[in-house]
């Protein structure tokens, strides 16, 4: 009884020190770049992203949401992902300005797929809230559909797009 107490002990500290090497999200500056076009991610609309990958000092930035799920759910990294952060669209300010400091981890957002809103580079955007209320309410305004980042089909996000939405920004 003794030595099943002391495992669960030591797999308790375990998990909690994998937990603690995750590291914070950091504030969006005018520095931040976008990883795939290497444009400034504060000049364009729309929620954003930052994955912090090991091995990394910095994290990498998207400038949509939808390019960081293609980046996670894509077969080509570079290396172990970390953390996972996006834009809480249901607190930003706007949808011109997403907001510098209102992250939310991935893996337990909620985002609203197949809506008819454009992202920072004009591709239909994928949109994160960590309240379930602000994304059902989304998606009814701007159509689409609920989903946590696990159900969200690889094709969603690494297929070709169409960016002539019917809409640039929500209203």
């Amino acid at each position: 009884m003794k030595r099943l107490l002391l495992l669960a002990a030591f797999g308790l500290i375990a998990c909690q020190d994998e937990e603690a090497k995750a590291p914070d999200p950091v504030t969006m500056t005018r520095e931040a770049v976008s990883h795939f076009c290497l444009m400034q991610i504060d000049q364009h609309p729309g929620p954003k992203a930052q994955i912090h990958i090991e091995g990394f000092p910095d994290p990498i930035f998207f400038a949509q949401v939808r390019d960081a799920l293609a980046y996670v759910k894509g077969p080509e990294r570079d290396g172990g992902i970390l953390a996972f952060y996006v834009s809480d669209m249901g607190i930003a300010p706007s949808w011109e300005s997403p907001g510098k400091d209102n992250w939310i981890p991935a893996g337990g957002s909620h985002f609203v797929v197949g809506s008819d809103v454009a992202g920072g580079m004009g591709a239909p955007e994928i949109v994160p809230f960590a309240d379930p209320g602000a994304a059902r309410d989304f998606a009814s305004r701007k159509g689409g559909r609920v989903m946590l980042m696990e159900d969200i089909p690889p094709d969603t996000v690494l297929a070709p797009v169409d960016v002539t939405l019917k809409e640039e920004a929500p209203s």
